[in-house]
């Protein structure tokens, strides 16, 4: 970055501060401003600067404070698409909302963090504070829950924790578990055997471990039994050795199924609950296992407990505001009934 006028400053902000971000070739530019130059609308929208296109470089020039600001994200946002991630609008928002708010160095550390590569060779890193925290919490505890509304990343984000155990020999093996509310746990009367039951129930797990680890080995895994997915039914009387275990949706837990599934936990092993309190499909006056347990085992040392909200979503910016508007309006109930 090219900082001319920088000594004449004198020790006060400069109205006619310059920047230059240089890259490397026009494609690299492109991946940076988006198509159409649609990040650069956003930065433009967010800086009170003036960011003029030159081929291979982007010049910015106005007051002092903001030239520095917007230059923080974009050589960020550098680095990143250098490590080889894609850049998107989730990205580019983020960045420019931590820099503002004086966050430039946690933005630094949060894109320097990488999990893993996928099969695809795509670098899996946390994409907010939140996602770190939790990864966090992960690593320091024995059982940890991830509660908070969809689009966090808490259940692909605890397969990769998953994933990366089982690859440093951490554990033997991975151990996923989701509730089947909607058919009672009962899954007799729906077609097919029991894999084919489960199956819809289990289906985002799939996904994530197909994702991560390439088809062909996901399903060796499965073969050998070292990756294990079934209802939370099957959990009942097993002890859990070396196994990375992860509950989904534990929101639609009963409370003895949270208690059963907890104090299956053996020596070398760690589990990860994720769900979210504002999905709860169990019978009206059930009480939510996950609600309880966040009431319970708060402050209960080997237990941790990240809350994701909003600013965490990873998901079109629409659902970001759909998730707002409808906390939005549970507190507004809330109110209304005190």
């Amino acid at each position: 970055m090219k900082e001319p006028g920088l000594s004449a400053a004198g020790g006060c902000l400069q109205k006619n501060f310059e920047a230059t971000i240089e890259f490397s070739d026009r494609q690299e530019a492109y991946a940076l401003l988006g198509g159409h130059d649609e990040y650069l609308h956003v930065l433009r929208d967010s800086f009170a600067c003036q960011f003029v296109s030159r081929g291979d470089a982007l010049l910015l020039y106005g007051d002092e404070g903001e030239v520095r600001a917007a230059a923080a994200v974009l050589q960020e946002l550098l680095s990143l698409h250098r490590q080889g991630t894609l850049v998107t609008l989730h990205e580019v928002r983020y960045s420019i909302s931590l820099v503002k708010s004086g966050q430039a160095d946690a933005l630094h550390q949060l894109f320097s963090d990488t999990l893993l590569v996928t099969a695809k060779g795509r670098a899996v890193r946390p994409k907010t504070l939140g996602q770190s925290r939790y990864l966090a919490t992960i690593r320091k505890h024995a059982v940890s829950f991830g509660i908070g509304p969809a689009g966090t990343g808490k259940t692909y984000l605890a397969v990769v924790m998953a994933v990366a155990a089982l690859r440093s020999r951490e554990v033997d093996r991975i151990i996923l578990t989701r509730p089947a509310v909607e058919a009672g746990e009962r899954l007799g009367f729906l077609p097919g055997d029991m894999q084919e039951k489960v199956d819809p129930y289990l289906r985002p797990l799939y996904d994530a471990l197909q994702d991560i680890l390439g088809l062909d080995t996901y399903q060796k895994l499965m073969l050998k039994g070292v990756i294990e997915i079934a209802p939370l039914a099957y959990m009942r009387g097993r002890t859990l050795e070396r196994a990375f275990v992860i509950l989904d949706e534990a929101q639609n837990t009963t409370d003895k199924q949270m208690k059963m599934f907890l104090t299956r936990l053996g020596f070398g092993s760690r589990m990860v609950v994720t769900g979210d309190l504002s999905q709860v499909d169990l019978p009206r006056g059930m009480i939510s296992g996950l609600q309880e347990a966040a009431e319970v085992l708060s402050g209960v040392a080997g237990i941790g407990f990240v809350r994701f909200d909003a600013s965490d979503v990873i998901r079109h910016e629409v659902v970001t505001r759909i998730v707002e508007a409808y906390a939005a309006y549970e507190e507004r109930r809330l109110a209304d009934r005190q």
